[in-house]
């Protein structure tokens, strides 16, 4: 019997060993808080590899999107053709597109993927004007949530988009949003920040039918930028890592907790989450000296290019 792998069994290996790929529809956000900066950077930590699909571009800052700028159709949808063509992904997240011509041409795509997993996060519009915020939550409502997954949102956004007549004193709950969800195809909805008396927070993922999990936390005493596109896109590489949904969820979330613990304010406006906070220096190591080796010197060379 050889010990020496096949060329197939080698590949096998190859194959088993590569991160999963995600699909990832996103606008780029300059600030790094949310957008396809908040995507990579959450899949990679925990263990998957993102593939950015460029929708459109922000103009904003940490405290808040002044404009945006979205890009062609055309351009969205030869972006992730071509590297479908080439890579395998193993689950499509869809952050903010646009537009709606932009979730069209997303549809289309999910829809000749439709065995792929699909992961839809519904941002907070409010910056926006209301015409624009209408002809997006019809076209998101109309192609994109049919072929659905997982839906992910703040409680608040998800009430007024998907239960905009509710008039009960009591506010609707997961299983409410659930079944407005399910109405259109959606079979599993993530519903975040819903408020409770103790100044906690529940978010619970939800069929129509019951509640298959539920995380509380404390809530922050800040504002942050960037939560649900951390929250979302977590959720999703680990569904492509192989986690089971309730699994997925429950590890999103905590994640998620731990980066806004650690979140950091790198501007004037409010705080980001830190997605790498395992990365960061051990804080009772305070020098490389204390570990007993000497500290690497590291000589930067001057710019000398002349313009």
């Amino acid at each position: 019997m050889s010990l020496v792998p096949t060329s197939a069994e080698a590949s096998e290996d190859a194959d088993s060993a590569r991160p999963a790929c995600v699909l990832v529809f996103n606008a780029n956000d300059p600030s790094g808080a949310g957008g396809l900066a908040a995507d990579v950077s959450a899949m990679a930590s925990v263990g998957a590899h993102a593939l950015p699909v460029l929708t459109g571009v922000y103009m904003r800052d940490t405290a808040e999107i002044v404009d945006h700028h979205v890009l062609d159709e055309e351009v969205v949808a030869e972006q992730a053709r071509t590297i479908l063509e080439d890579v395998s992904a193993q689950v499509i997240k869809v952050g903010f597109a646009g537009s709606a011509e932009n979730l069209s041409a997303i549809a289309e795509i999910a829809s000749d993927y439709a065995d792929v997993p699909l992961v839809a996060y519904m941002p907070n519009l409010s910056w926006w004007t209301e015409v624009q915020i209408d002809l997006y939550l019809d076209a998101f409502r109309e192609l994109l949530l049919p072929q659905t997954t997982v839906l992910v949102g703040n409680h608040s956004t998800l009430w007024r988009w998907l239960l905009p007549d509710w008039s009960a004193d009591k506010s609707p709950g997961p299983r409410d949003i659930a079944r407005a969800a399910h109405a259109f195809g959606v079979p599993y909805t993530l519903v975040t920040g819903i408020a409770l008396p103790d100044q906690g927070i529940d978010n619970v993922l939800a069929s129509p039918h019951s509640v298959l999990c539920s995380a509380r936390f404390e809530r922050f005493e800040a504002a942050f930028v960037g939560a649900g596109d951390t929250l979302s896109a977590a959720l999703a590489a680990l569904l492509a890592s192989g986690s089971d949904l309730n699994e997925a969820s429950s590890e999103a979330l905590s994640y998620l907790d731990r980066c806004l613990d650690a979140g950091f304010r790198p501007g004037m406006g409010h705080i980001v989450p830190d997605r790498l906070f395992w990365a960061q220096p051990d804080a009772d190591i305070e020098t490389t000296q204390d570990l007993g080796a000497a500290a690497p010197i590291f000589e930067i060379p001057t710019h000398d290019t002349k313009h």
